[in-house]
């Protein structure tokens, strides 16, 4: 059984109030980094372990920490980002409806590192159950000293609110989240500058993941040192993965980064292999913004290795033929899943969710689900899949924020991989109809002029 940091005791009954939680060693580090830490030491500690941010771009969280601008006499703040909105993904909503008390920890002792003394929960629209979870375990931890003025007699000052967005996947950027948490329209910013220096009213700012503030509790528990002990290389610690599709068991898993990906699908561990017996096509490693991998290339990188569940092993060959752990959104296809349908499916997501700024996005991604959507319902043409690798590549990099890649990857990846499942679409139209929508289609949709 591969160790658990953070939802070891997920299943302990009551865990989620305060008193069992401080049972079963909560709010330890707290007290720890308080008593007998600097807050340098405990960035230092996050340093050691080689941490990473656990919403995607995988960036060392240490380093970003010591980004932080400390300018005289200007407050600084730490906001957790749990605006999860990146489809596959439902690991950050299992840890903040499970164990709340893990987050609330996790913001006080990241928030004395950080030297801030207000710091907010970020959570999206759709989590609107989850607010009173956590406002309910914030307030336990005001009523028990661990929030507020002068925490356990420290002299360390410290309020957290909770915030909760419209329901925008746009919000999940760090910039376009401040810019909502500041009560305007959650629209990305133009970067530099970046948060650290001017953020959250345009003081400095940390924005971290929900799993990545947790994080921080095990690692100044137990050391960095120890914390890096675990998984290989650059890739530490454990990773929450939340598993979905033709699986026979979807959830969410914490795994130590020293699996490899067919271990993860096949163990009766994790995901126990492919449901109802069928073959595997693909999975989605990281959430539907990273590249699709073939069946063939989730048992072999590009070399010739074992593909690992690590950052390193599922980037490896870059873009042609990997892909990325992302946030961890793990989703598998079997044999008889239809590629285009996903790919369309994934690309009504980011034509619905652009916030419309830049100009390659708003067109581009709305131009990618309406090609997409001729291809799988019959009236797609031989030129529409290269039409699709054009406009990807136009989107690719010419946005303010990432959302553009992010809707730019999936297409381009699916193409690259299955291009002839495109191509039976546009020359079997009737048959992939047929599949696809357990009908008969009354005619053979005449490809479009």
């Amino acid at each position: 059984m591969a160790r658990k940091l953070l939802l070891e005791h997920a299943q302990v009954p009551g865990i989620n109030t305060y008193e069992v939680y401080r049972k079963h060693g909560g709010y330890r580090s707290v007290e720890k980094a308080l008593k007998s830490m600097s807050p340098d030491d405990v960035v230092e500690e996050v340093k050691k372990s080689g941490l990473r941010g656990r919403g995607g771009a995988g960036f060392p969280t240490g380093m970003k920490w010591s980004f932080l601008a400390k300018p005289e006499g200007v407050p600084r703040y730490l906001v957790c980002n749990a605006d999860e909105s990146e489809p596959g993904t439902f690991k950050d909503r299992y840890l903040m409806e499970k164990i709340p008390h893990l987050l609330v920890e996790g913001m006080i002792t990241s928030s004395y590192a950080l030297g801030a003394n207000t710091s907010y929960i970020y959570i999206r629209g759709e989590y609107s159950w989850i607010l009173f979870i956590l406002e309910k375990a914030i307030a336990e931890a005001y009523a028990n000293g661990w929030l507020g003025k002068n925490i356990q007699g420290s002299g360390y000052d410290l309020d957290l609110y909770v915030n909760i967005g419209g329901g925008a996947y746009i919000c999940g950027e760090e910039t376009a989240l401040i810019e909502s948490l500041e009560g305007k329209r959650g629209n990305p910013r133009i970067k530099p500058p970046f948060p650290a220096v001017k953020g959250l009213w345009q003081c400095p700012t940390v924005v971290n993941n929900v799993e990545t503030i947790a994080a921080v509790v095990p690692i100044v528990n137990d050391g960095g040192e120890e914390y890096a002990k675990i998984g290989i290389g650059k890739s530490t610690g454990t990773k929450l993965i939340s598993a979905s599709g033709n699986i026979n068991k979807p959830g969410v898993y914490e795994i130590e980064m020293n699996i490899s990906v067919e271990e993860f699908i096949y163990s009766d561990e994790w995901c126990g292999g492919i449901k109802n017996g069928k073959k595997l096509k693909a999975c989605v490693p990281g959430g539907s913004s990273v590249p699709i991998l073939p069946h063939f290339l989730i048992c072999k990188t590009a070399n010739g290795d074992t593909r690992m569940m690590t950052y390193e092993s599922l980037a490896d060959g870059g873009f042609a033929t990997g892909s990325m752990l992302g946030s961890g959104g793990f989703i598998v296809y079997d044999e008889d899943q239809c590629i285009v349908r996903n790919t369309w499916n994934f690309s009504r997501f980011y034509a619905h969710e652009s916030c419309g700024q830049c100009s390659p996005c708003r067109e581009g991604t709305g131009w990618m689900e309406k090609v997409l959507h001729r291809l799988e319902n019959g009236g797609g043409k031989m030129s529409d899949i290269d039409l699709l690798v054009d406009v990807a590549k136009k989107i690719e990099g010419n946005t303010i924020c990432p959302l553009g890649d992010a809707a730019a990857w999936p297409v381009s990846a699916a193409i690259r991989h299955f291009r002839e499942e495109f191509e039976w679409h546009v020359n079997e139209p009737r048959a992939a109809m047929e599949r696809n929508y357990g009908l008969v289609a009354e005619k053979t949709f005449a490809p479009a002029s």
